[in-house]
């Protein structure tokens, strides 16, 4: 049902490993992102972001090419996570990452540079994430409620976070809210 509202672009590569109801181990493929560090509330952060990276796919480049939209646009906290048996985590502020994955066709190479110091394009290694698909608003406590259902399940399955969770947003914000298209995915170990 979602299909016609979702934007006909090309998605992060990935496999799905397990899926235990609403959540899936997915593998995903080495990829290429550009990402941008802001700072300031989850809204605020995802919304400055997003602009500045698509002003880069957009042309803001040393071409003036203009680079496909992809889907998800990912947000993850700057926390630091501390590589200790249990992995715990320290919150670095209200630092955000947000970055879209370039798409496949590219090599880090061949990209244009972006024009704007804040754009850094980076590889990103292959990658094992437990992933919670829901619908509805990205509200924080929509967010929170999925995050805190994976962790559960994390803890069940006695597998450990590798990172601070992402977030990850498909539709455009027009989008009715129960035909959207969010998750929450922690890396966890292969």
């Amino acid at each position: 049902m979602a299909g016609p509202i979702m934007s006909d672009v090309e998605q992060a590569r990935y496999t799905v490993a397990q899926v235990d109801g609403e959540i899936e181990l997915r593998d995903y493929e080495p990829a290429i992102v550009a990402e941008t560090t802001v700072t300031g509330s989850r809204e605020e952060a995802i919304q400055s972001g997003f602009k500045t990276i698509a002003d880069y796919i957009f042309g803001n480049n040393t071409t003036g090419e203009n680079v496909a939209m992809t889907a998800p646009v990912t947000q993850q906290s700057g926390e630091k996570i501390a590589m200790t048996a249990p992995v715990t985590q320290q919150a670095d502020g209200n630092q955000w990452k947000v970055h879209f994955t370039m798409p496949a066709s590219y090599r880090l190479s061949s990209l244009p540079k972006p024009n704007n110091t804040a754009v850094k394009l980076k590889e990103v290694p292959a990658k094992r994430f437990a992933v919670q698909r829901f619908s509805g608003t990205a509200s924080q406590d929509n967010l929170r409620q999925h995050r805190l259902a994976l962790e559960s399940w994390l803890d069940t399955q006695e597998l450990h976070a590798m990172a601070p969770p992402v977030y990850a947003f498909y539709n455009p914000p027009w989008t009715l809210p129960f035909l959207r298209r969010n998750e929450v995915m922690i890396e966890v170990e292969k």
